[in-house]
């Protein structure tokens, strides 16, 4: 069996971010990086599976970005991954999700992976577009939003998390793709002795051009800051007092009490 991971390398969600210069895109300079949380989930899915089937399959792991993405790919490594391709793009936060799966999937078909496993969404970007349009563009099986996962003669058995709170199960034959929600797993911290043999394990370079060279079917026009609003009003003293000036607002700025 041959497994692929998409990986994708994020900000860490309590960086303080700011638009670029041309604001189509936030300011990386003073920004921490780290793999995107759902992929985690996806790795250790794959990592699982390889175990459950005695180290048999391949995990190939990918992702697209700048030369730093190799740190969030070594992780991936380090927690199973067997080899890795790296998508090297300085300005792939200009690719939409047609493009970034384009790319996947253009490089997926050569080499015969029965199963893809993706992030359901990343967390800068957030269109959860690409795993589904990596499956369409390749023609597999595809079952979104995991919270559970169980492969047993060719055929993977998905919990899904559905609106509402309602779980559903679907049955898939392999080829076929699926992409991870939070609480699918518990992705395991990589050893020093693991973090050590990363380092020696294959990283292919590709670009962008070696690849799909579809154009873009969305641009990002302009990323801006929330417009500030006015800060809440604290009351206190007496409870009271405190009632008295409740009511009094409540009256005067809203249509709650008339």
């Amino acid at each position: 069996m041959k497994i692929l991971v998409c990986i994708k390398q994020v900000p860490d969600m309590e960086s303080r971010f700011r638009p670029n210069g041309e604001k189509t895109w936030y300011d990386e300079g003073d920004l921490a990086f780290r793999m995107n949380e759902y992929d985690e989930y996806a790795v250790e899915q794959a990592v699982q599976l390889k175990e459950q089937l005695g180290g048999e399959p391949e995990i190939t792991v990918l992702s697209i970005g700048p030369d730093r993405t190799v740190e969030a790919i070594k992780k991936a490594l380090a927690m199973g991954g067997d080899r890795a391709v790296h998508i090297r793009d300085d300005r792939y936060y200009q690719k939409d999700p047609w493009q970034i799966a384009s790319m996947i999937a253009s490089y997926a078909k050569g080499e015969g992976f029965d199963l893809i496993f993706t992030g359901m969404q990343s967390q800068d970007r957030g269109s959860a577009q690409v795993g589904v349009i990596v499956a369409e563009l390749l023609g597999i099986a595809c079952a979104t939003t995991l919270v559970g996962f169980s492969y047993d003669g060719g055929t993977i058995t998905a919990k899904r998390e559905l609106e509402g709170g309602i779980k559903g199960v679907a049955k898939l034959k392999l080829p076929a793709l699926v992409t991870c929600q939070l609480g699918l797993n518990t992705p395991r911290y990589p050893t020093l002795p693991n973090i050590m043999k990363a380092k020696k394990k294959e990283i292919a370079s590709l670009t962008p051009a070696e690849l799909s060279g579809e154009a873009e079917l969305t641009a990002t026009a302009a990323i801006y800051p929330p417009a500030k609003k006015g800060g809440g009003l604290v009351l206190e003293g007496e409870i009271g007092i405190q009632v008295d000036r409740l009511m009094g607002i409540l009256k005067e700025k809203t249509a709650v009490l008339r």
